[in-house]
């Protein structure tokens, strides 16, 4: 799921950051989908969870607001539709909504709230995994050092609350809390940092011209690089995430 950003490239995120639907095992673990459960994939990018989902034998619609992660997910087979976070216009309809590192993306989380809570059947759950408060705290203060020195301004494009602002959240919008958590996650970089700053596309949250992108990227790879890659040239991201579960309450 994107806000800022919509126009992911699925070849780009399968080389570079695989590792985020692998991750999502965890969170899908705990979600416990059931044969016959209707479930909604909330920024299904380009399905792999999705189908993970229906392999278990739940039936499961995806919305995704990148175009390219929804045809890829729709090239499998699966039910994927381009729909934004902020504007969910189901109904009642599920038994579960599901959501793997798509949160962060969306600022609005109220709005995003009200919609999951509109769509889901009364008794129905929200399970969700996202980035928290202090996710790749290094690589921001890294950006941001970097634009300074160049007199620019980088806008951050995240939203990674604590645990205790997103319980009120949720309860603010009518949940029933079963539990939040917020955890490190040390996140090996398959293609390292270049690849990963490429992948989400960090220095387009500058006001950098497009031809200074690179530069301002390898500046910001070498300012981080004594902290976060080891001898042997592994990097690895200072990940933390965010878990949520959360019901409906029966009327």
């Amino acid at each position: 799921m994107a806000h800022v950003n919509s126009d992911w490239s699925s070849a780009d995120y399968q080389t570079h950051a695989a590792f985020v639907p692998a991750l999502g095992a965890s969170i899908l673990a705990e979600l416990t989908p059931r044969p016959g459960e209707r479930i909604l994939d909330l920024g299904c990018g380009d399905g792999v969870l999705t189908q993970q989902l229906v392999d278990a034998g739940a039936t499961v619609v995806g919305v995704d607001a990148s175009p390219d992660m929804v045809a890829a997910a729709v090239a499998r087979g699966l039910d994927a539709r381009l729909k934004d976070a902020r504007a969910l216009s189901f109904d009642g309809e599920f038994d579960a909504v599901f959501s793997n590192a798509a949160l962060h993306w969306v600022p609005e989380a109220d709005q995003v709230l009200r919609g999951v809570w509109r769509s889901l059947r009364p008794g129905g759950r929200f399970v969700a995994e996202f980035g928290g408060h202090t996710n790749v705290a290094a690589i921001v203060v890294a950006v941001h050092a970097v634009c300074a020195r160049h007199g620019l301004t980088f806008r951050f494009p995240w939203y990674y609350p604590s645990a205790a602002e997103y319980r009120e959240r949720l309860e603010a919008n009518g949940f029933t809390v079963t539990g939040v958590r917020l955890f490190p996650r040390p996140t090996p970089l398959p293609t390292g940092m270049a690849g990963w700053l490429r992948t989400f596309r960090v220095s387009g949250f500058t006001d950098a011209p497009p031809d200074e992108s690179e530069r301002l990227e390898s500046e910001i790879v070498e300012l981080l690089r004594p902290a976060l890659c080891d001898r042997a040239g592994q990097w690895t991201a200072d990940y933390v995430r965010l878990q949520c579960h959360a019901v409906r309450p029966h009327a």
